[in-house]
Order: structure tokens, then sequence, then C-alpha cells
């Protein structure tokens, strides 16, 4: 699929399971964070709107401005952080490679990068500027 082209609709038709779609104040801005941190390859970036993929799976953000009629706008706070309870795992992403730009990019190391014996998982948590909580993984 041709992210950069794709209408709205097949791209909407495309999706399958669960998706996530991160509401942001600024796209752009997260965008760019989650290409330098954990490599993930963008889309269609705009003030409203990208797709970024992680192992070939999709992740839209959308900017406040384009949720302005949803439900959930009148949930968002005007200020700090974003996404409390809920955390996004990226599996088959490097743990110790986000965590060394995480910081220069605008994030937070919360937990360093260690090995997690009872799931046999080197990972860390990474806060984006958003205030949205990403754990890369790898198999050790």
């Amino acid at each position: 699929m041709d992210y950069e082209t794709v209408p709205a609709a097949e791209f909407g038709h495309s999706l399958r399971a669960i998706s996530v779609n991160l509401l942001c104040r600024d796209v752009a801005a997260e965008a760019a964070f989650l290409v330098t941190v954990f490599g993930m390859v963008s889309h269609r970036v705009s003030q409203d709107f990208a797709i970024l993929l992680h192992a070939g799976q999709p992740l839209q953000l959308h900017s406040d401005g384009a949720f302005a009629s949803h439900p959930l706008a009148g949930l968002l706070p005007e200020a700090g952080i974003r996404g409390a309870g809920i955390e996004i795992r990226l599996h088959e992403a490097d743990p110790d490679q986000a965590a060394l730009h995480a910081e220069a990019a605008g994030g937070a190391v919360l937990k360093v990068p260690t090995d997690n014996k009872g799931h046999g998982l080197r990972e860390a948590v990474i806060l984006s500027p958003s205030g949205y909580a990403f754990v890369p993984s790898r198999r050790i």
C-alpha cells in the first residue's frame, strides 16, 4: 500500500483487528520523535495527521483540532502529559538505542533498558513529548 497516496476510505478499510490512534498537540513533533527514537517510518506528516509504521503495522497520529467534534475532545487536558494508564509496546524495537536518543528528541527515559527475565525481553519505558509511554523490547 502506498501510504503517501492511499485514499482515506481505502486506508480505513485496510485496518484490521486493532489499531492505535494517538491525539497530539503537535503531530509533526510527535512523528519526528517516533522516527528518531524508535526508527518508525513516517508517511503523510501534516499539521493534523500522520501515519507511522513500526514493523509494518500502522500507528496514526491526529491533532486535537482534527478531533474537535469527537467525544474525546472535551476530555483532553489543556496542559501536561497525556496517555496515563496506557503502555504502547513496540516489539522488535531496540531499547538500548531508543534510550540513547529519547532525551535529545524531547522525551524522557522512565525506566532504563533492563532484562525482564520473566518475559524474556530486554525493555525500557520511554515517555514521548505528548506523554505516551512506549516500551521498546527485544527478545533476550
